[in-house]
């Protein structure tokens, strides 16, 4: 498949189990039906168990302490 954009191949990939078109040459991300809603679910999903992870970790070490915030999902999708 060609991208849109600049008519350069695009390389598909496997990010987090949801398959990813993106372009190598202008790094544009193109996806199939469904695709959005799969990677929307699955970052609700992430953000919910790492705010836990954050908070309980958080009590363990004091209020204090300040804690960095996990990347999140739609970071860790499109890293390429």
């Amino acid at each position: 498949m060609k991208c849109p954009v600049d008519n350069d191949t695009l390389i598909m990939t496997d990010r987090n189990g949801v398959e990813i078109d993106f372009c190598p040459t202008c790094r544009g991300v193109w996806l199939d039906r469904g695709e959005l809603d799969k990677i929307i679910a699955r970052s609700s999903n992430f953000e919910a168990q790492t705010g836990s992870q954050i908070q309980a970790y958080s009590q363990d070490r004091g209020k204090s302490h300040k804690s960095k915030k996990p990347k999140s999902l739609l970071g860790e999708l499109f890293d390429f």
